[in-house]
Order: structure tokens, then C-alpha cells, then sequence
């Protein structure tokens, strides 16, 4: 059971590393062409902030929590929502 735990703990680790590497490459590619249009990536990311805000207000945390998670949100732009909805613990 012991060897089992390790495990997990490696494996959540191993996640959270490439995401974060993924937030990164993804984060440092710019969501706009030279004209101004958005990219695909632009709107991805648009459509994954905008959902993760909505379901972040619908929460019932504490306004500490809330603003906790906006700013991960905010800070890593791509990155931060996929975070968010995998680790924010929702209901």
C-alpha cells in the first residue's frame, strides 16, 4: 500500500510538471496575429478563461479562495485555467 502512495504522489507531481511546461509554451505564443485577429490559440484560451470565471464565481468559497484561484487564472494565462479545473476541487 505504501509503494501505492508513492506512486500517486510521483504521478500527481509528473502532472503538475507538464502542465506547467505546457502553460509555458502555450503562455509564451502570442493569441494574436499582426493584424490583430485572434488565433486558435486566442480563442482557446478565451473560451477556457471565460469558463473557468464563470464557474469560479458560482462557487460558494471564501472571498480568500476566489481571489486565490483569479489570480492563478489571471497570472498563467493558459496554463492557469486547465489548472484550475483539474485541481480547484469544484463541486
Amino acid at each position: 500500500m505504501n509503494r501505492l502512495a508513492t506512486l500517486t504522489q510521483r504521478w500527481s507531481l509528473l502532472s503538475f510538471s507538464l502542465f506547467l511546461t505546457l502553460s509555458t509554451v502555450l503562455s509564451s505564443c502570442s493569441g494574436r496575429r499582426s493584424d490583430g485577429s485572434l488565433t486558435i490559440f486566442g480563442v482557446v484560451y478565451l473560451l477556457l478563461a471565460v469558463a473557468a470565471v464563470i464557474s469560479l464565481f458560482k462557487q460558494d468559497w471564501s472571498l480568500g479562495k476566489k481571489l486565490l484561484w483569479g489570480a492563478i487564472i489571471w497570472f498563467f494565462p493558459f496554463g492557469g485555467s486547465i489548472i484550475y479545473f483539474l485541481f480547484s476541487g469544484r463541486k
